[in-house]
């Protein structure tokens, strides 16, 4: 934990051998992660191909060295030449595992909407898309996933997002993306068209998103503040709950 704490926090990347970070999306599924997906991670390394375990274990490298300068010296001081250089890779290479400079920081995006919507799809037969999302939710904290936002050392991922005007404005672009995500989910849950969700679909998916937005922000806010951090998460298991339960009241069938 003292190397994780030098380095900004839990691991977040996957695996300890590659740097880390209290991420708020990015990287490989924790436990409740689980199957091969957008991430291209999966739970059990043997069900991968020798040429995935290696491209992972770059993946890995690239993310936590990177995150280490970042950091370190800010994420708008570094350059991706430099981060290549850490790394021991091309310029290229890392534009080849991450599109945009951001991505190496928030690498949990493509993680986040897929755990959104393996909750919603595969949910019990009697169990609304809202509860499942409830469920996932309080799992995750329960697990100090990084997509919790709760965990030892994750103030340190949150002031280098705070003090960067591109990462804070890729976040809020994550925040669409997730919207963007549920509300096709539960368009197509309802039987609609999920490339065209309709209002009803649009409006469940904002309420949803902004409700957990507003949660985990108070628990950003605690941490950024020094709160210890097991007080935060019993805080914010209470506060999910709360907030889950208003919009079970809002959104009569539970979306």
């Amino acid at each position: 934990m003292a190397e994780e704490a030098r380095r900004g926090g839990a691991r977040t990347t996957g695996g300890g051998e590659a740097g880390g970070r209290p991420g708020v999306i990015g990287g490989r599924p924790g436990a409740i992660g689980g199957r091969p997906g957008e991430t291209g991670f999966t739970r059990e390394d043997g069900q991968l191909t020798l040429r995935e375990r290696k491209k992972l274990r770059t993946r890995q490298r690239i993310s936590g060295e990177a995150t280490l300068l970042f950091i370190e010296r800010g994420f708008d001081q570094v350059t991706v030449a430099e981060v290549a250089r850490a790394a021991e890779v091309s310029t290229m290479t890392v534009f080849n595992y991450f599109p945009r400079k951001e991505d190496l920081f928030l690498d949990r995006i493509p993680e986040a909407r897929e755990l959104i919507t393996r909750a919603v799809r595969e949910r019990g037969a009697d169990e609304s898309p809202l509860a499942a999302l409830r469920a996932l939710m309080l799992g995750l904290l329960a697990d100090r996933h990084p997509l919790s936002v709760v965990g030892e050392g994750f103030e340190h991922f949150w002031r280098t997002v705070l003090a960067s005007p591109a990462l804070r404005a890729r976040g809020r672009e994550a925040v669409e993306e997730m919207e963007d995500t549920l509300a096709a989910l539960l368009a197509e849950d309802a039987g609609g068209d999920a490339g065209r969700p309709g209002h009803d679909a649009r409006l469940a998916a904002a309420l949803i998103v902004a409700g957990v937005r507003a949660a985990c922000a108070g628990a950003v806010a605690r941490q950024l503040g020094g709160d210890p951090v097991d007080e935060v998460a019993v805080e914010q298991a209470e506060v999910l709950r709360r907030t889950f339960d208003a919009l079970e009241r809002a959104l009569p069938g539970g979306a």
